[in-house]
């Protein structure tokens, strides 16, 4: 899918791929759209293509007075057991001309927010703007998932308490990958960013530069709490592991004990019901006294199994 757009008395209006200083968002595009656009906006076609590579790493590149700028975006995704994970994939930049291009596998909350005018100052005039717009929303995007992996952690934790099931450790699995993808993703985008700051890749202006240090600002927080993050979960993951075996051992010690008091009955009635003579087996009231002293037995057995605190 390729729409362009271009922001016309403070407004997103979709226009010709042709137009001057426009904004073309391609998402999941065939090959016959990519020859098109490279030939409508003059972008190398190996800057088109790199960003729908799901395994590309962030990187700068100049090439024929183009750049391409690919950055990692985060992404909801559902799976299986585990519930939502977040992973994330390639966003490609290229700025060509009077030309603004955005290149992805997938439609991202991050770009969706720009075409639903939930940005405010968007201009598809200012380029560079309009790429630290995209870094510093992405970085929104990645506390705003941080904070939810917090939460749903916390949740976790409280269900494992009493649980015996591996169900709630599946999805701590599911959200410590999803901190590692954050993590790696997180830490290579600061390096294309620092790379801007450093480098003359962008022309920037002065409001410019203040908008990179927040994203540079916002890209270390959300670094900072991934990895903190990420060692809490390794550690409720090994604690709770212990926690589950640990409950499973109780179960296994109550009905081991159950067992023990309720064979003491049956070996003593099991004694009494053999077919060969037996003591008293003529008494009448031999029968209760027998379920008496089986009752008492057990009775003793169990308060000393409780005094030990093995039940």
């Amino acid at each position: 899918m390729v729409t362009a757009y271009k922001t016309l008395e403070n407004k997103l209006n979709i226009v010709d791929n042709k137009d001057s200083h426009n904004w073309i968002n391609i998402i999941n595009p065939s090959k016959e759209e990519l020859v098109k656009i490279s030939e409508d906006t003059g972008a190398l076609l190996e800057f088109l293509e790199a960003p729908l590579d799901s395994e590309e790493r962030p990187r700068i590149d100049v090439e024929d007075n183009q750049v391409l700028l690919i950055i990692n975006i985060p992404i909801e995704e559902e799976e299986g057991e585990t519930g939502i994970i977040y992973n994330t994939i390639p966003l490609g930049i290229i700025i060509v001309g009077d030309h603004f291009i955005t290149v992805c596998l997938e439609e991202t909350n991050c770009l969706q927010d720009f075409i639903m005018r939930s940005v405010k100052s968007l201009s598809t005039l200012k380029k560079t703007r309009l790429a630290l717009q995209i870094f510093y929303r992405t970085s929104i995007y990645y506390l705003k998932f941080l904070k939810f992996i917090d939460r749903k952690t916390g949740e976790l934790e409280r269900a494992l308490h009493g649980s015996m099931q591996n169900e709630q450790l599946i999805k701590l699995l599911g959200l410590e990958k999803s901190l590692v993808y954050f993590t790696t993703s997180l830490k290579a985008n600061e390096i294309v960013m620092k790379k801007i700051f450093r480098t003359n890749v962008l022309p920037m202006y002065e409001e410019d530069e203040d908008l990179l240090e927040d994203v540079l600002t916002e890209t270390r927080q959300a670094i900072e709490m991934s990895e903190i993050n990420s060692n809490i979960l390794t550690g409720l993951m090994d604690a709770f592991a212990s926690i589950i075996s640990n409950n499973l051992n109780n179960v296994m010690k109550i009905l081991a004990g159950v067992t023990i008091i309720l064979s003491i009955p049956t070996m003593v009635f099991s004694f009494f019901g053999m077919n060969v003579p037996i003591p008293f087996e003529t008494q009448p009231i031999v029968t209760a006294v027998i379920f008496i002293v089986s009752i008492m037995i057990s009775a003793s057995v169990w308060y000393l199994m409780r005094k030990k605190n093995m039940l």
